[in-house]
């Protein structure tokens, strides 16, 4: 049964008003671009790093990688916090997501042990991340629909 009585009606309305106020909609939309935000920050800092890091997934000239992950993540995630084009920004980094996921998460090629588990949970919470991405790419297209 449903309880309909004014003290609920008004908690959910303080909820949703909550939930889709500007200030919420941003820090989320940053929460969900923070590993894109992060990850080239830590690369900025430790160039050498990120240069490692494209020769480990095998991708050269890992120069010309590092600067293009870097500039990518940085501008697809300005573009979905700041709203500008949000659908693309947020459609190329679920593609992104997917992409390097089946580069650097194939735990189907991984012994049995914890590093296999620990991957397979990394590669679903990825999935889960592009998946994210497409229904802000969604609900943005779905906005101007109706404009």
């Amino acid at each position: 049964m449903i309880d309909h009585s004014p003290s609920t009606n008004r908690n959910s309305g303080v909820l949703a008003g909550t939930i889709a106020a500007p200030a919420t909609r941003v820090v989320a939309l940053l929460a969900l671009c923070a590993a894109y935000i992060q990850g080239p920050l830590t690369k900025i800092l430790d160039f050498n790093g990120a240069l490692a890091e494209m020769e480990h997934f095998g991708l050269h000239p890992a120069g010309f990688f590092a600067v293009a992950v870097i500039t990518f993540e940085l501008a697809a995630s300005a573009m979905v916090v700041s709203g500008f084009l949000r659908w693309i920004g947020a459609l190329a980094l679920a593609i992104f997501t997917l992409l390097a996921t089946f580069i650097a998460l194939r735990f189907w090629e991984m012994p049995d042990g914890m590093d296999r588990m620990m991957a397979t949970n990394a590669f679903f919470e990825h999935l889960g991340l592009a998946g994210a991405f497409i229904i802000v790419a969604a609900m943005d297209l779905t906005k101007e629909a109706r404009k």
